[in-house]
């Protein structure tokens, strides 16, 4: 009997399978998801490229920690907050798919076209991008531990809400009319603004380690940018539920946005210093996709091609935003992500086109914006930026103060460690472990007599070998060449071992 009754449940499943969803829609998602995944080591490598060395390992660490620790909290109750049909009022689900409870396969709240337990996984990896890019708001002076609490909080407090406004069929933004694709305010505002208001908190870093800032790994920055604009295109073409002409559509305009975004960049940079930047260059164009993220699937080509120019421009004028207002906005969170994710929103009020939304086959009724005479679409968008924005920059910097005054939950390391780097005193192992060579001849480190009795230790005094700078320094100093004579008095350095690199 109870054989029999697997069966027969199996069978409908199967045939439910097969009958209400194309096979093909379903495997088009799950790789988008997939690739949206592969976004967080890109996220990981641009951040400890940018990040000074001794802390760059922190940077990728907390990315890593935080990316479980979504997955945990979408799974635990997350999914339910932002997307349970049965919450009605307007600004947060409730607990009826408590633990993935119910979730299989009926239709998606998002789209009829792909499964409801296919949805939960595609908007997990949207949710585990965002706190991704959050954390980076902790460069060099945040603390992992609290950082990693914070984000279970943030989560259920800030996005969970945040998705449920624009994509809950219950939320208040979307009975509101609001045209938000794949998240210009869940997922750019969001972590854009959020991030902001936690590097608000934390405070500057000392001026000192201000000085002669740049990049560790200039390489690593462009890797990680290609990668993320990879995984863009799975962030966008995806959110179009299914393969079809709207995915193909989001997936070209992210794509212009992305190019005229890095061009225009680039270019305002090198009026400034005369230097084809890449920094500059992968800035502009990670702006370009923030834009495009809320309306790729909404207008056409040509207005892809504005917006990129736009965004590229706006963007980089936003970085001086942080100087204005004081605050130690590191990676650019607020001037890329926050006004990029603003930019695309307000482009929807203006080029978003019917024409456009319903090439997926299932949006045939929404109204576009001005190109469309929809007036009133822009006053929409407005408002829905004004209230994401000043929602989650309220909430996240009260958020991060409560955790800052639980004793031993202190959010920002000492003086002491923020000179050290948090990745000698968070971490404990190092992205780049090498002897450091420095630009100037004099600025070289140069080993003495401690040189056959002592090898210097890569990880210092960690392993009870204490580095030999001190010493070699004195040695160097006691030692000072002659003019006439300084081939013969400069100290060889030893050739290094592999076991010290």
């Amino acid at each position: 009997m109870v054989q029999s009754v697997s069966e027969v449940l199996n069978a409908i499943l199967h045939k439910r399978d097969i009958t209400q969803f194309d096979r093909g829609d379903v495997s088009f998602i799950i790789v988008a998801g997939a690739m949206v995944s592969f976004m967080i080591p890109g996220l990981a490598f641009l951040y400890s490229g940018l990040a000074r060395r001794k802390s760059a390992l922190s940077l990728i660490w907390a990315v890593t920690a935080s990316n479980s620790v979504c997955i945990f909290q979408w799974y635990f109750w997350g999914y339910s907050l932002a997307f349970s049909p049965t919450a009605t009022n307007g600004f947060i689900g409730n607990l009826a798919h408590f633990g993935l409870m119910g979730v299989l396969d009926d239709p998606s709240p998002g789209s009829p076209l792909i499964p409801d337990l296919l949805y939960a996984f595609y908007q997990m990896e949207f949710a585990c991008v965002t706190v991704g890019i959050l954390v980076g708001g902790i460069a060099e002076r945040g603390r992992v531990l609290p950082a990693i609490i914070f984000t279970f909080l943030w989560m259920t407090l800030v996005y969970c809400p945040l998705a449920c406004w624009p994509w809950n069929v219950n939320g208040w933004a979307f009975k509101f009319g609001v045209l938000d694709y794949a998240g210009g305010g869940p997922v750019e505002i969001g972590s854009g603004v959020g991030g902001f208001a936690y590097a608000w908190v934390l405070g500057r870093r000392q001026e000192k380690e201000l000085l002669n800032f740049r990049p560790h790994n200039v390489s690593m920055v462009n890797l990680g940018t290609f990668i993320l604009w990879f995984g863009w295109l799975g962030f966008n073409g995806g959110s179009a539920f299914g393969a079809n002409l709207r995915a193909i559509m989001a997936i070209w305009n992210s794509m212009l946005a992305a190019a005229f975004g890095g061009i225009v960049w680039c270019f305002l940079d090198y009026r400034l210093e005369r230097k084809y930047t890449m920094v500059g260059f992968c800035s502009g164009t990670i702006a370009g996709l923030v834009a495009a993220t809320p309306a790729s699937g909404f207008i056409n080509p040509w207005a892809a091609v504005i917006m990129g120019i736009i965004s590229g421009t706006v963007c980089n004028y936003a970085t001086k935003v942080k100087s204005l207002l004081g605050v130690d906005d590191a990676l650019d969170l607020f001037a890329e992500h926050a006004v990029g994710g603003i930019l695309g929103l307000l482009m929807n009020g203006f080029f978003a086109s019917r024409s456009i939304i319903a090439l997926d086959g299932v949006n045939t009724n929404v109204p576009g914006g001005w190109i469309d005479h929809n007036w009133k679409q822009l006053y929409i968008q407005v408002a829905y930026v004004c209230a994401t924005c000043s929602y989650t920059f309220v909430v996240t910097a009260l958020l991060a103060k409560c955790i800052d005054i639980i004793p031993g939950l202190q959010l920002r390391t000492t003086a002491e460690g923020e000179k050290l780097g948090l990745d000698e005193v968070e971490i404990g192992e190092f992205a780049n472990d090498y002897i450091e060579v420095r630009r100037d001849f004099m600025d070289w480190t140069a080993f003495g007599n401690g040189v056959g009795t002592h090898q210097p230790s890569a990880a210092g005094d960690k392993h009870g070998q204490p580095d030999l700078a001190q010493q070699d320094q004195q040695t160097l100093h006691t030692e000072e060449p002659s003019s006439d004579s300084a081939d013969e008095k400069v100290p060889e350095l030893p050739q290094a071992d592999a076991t010290t690199l």
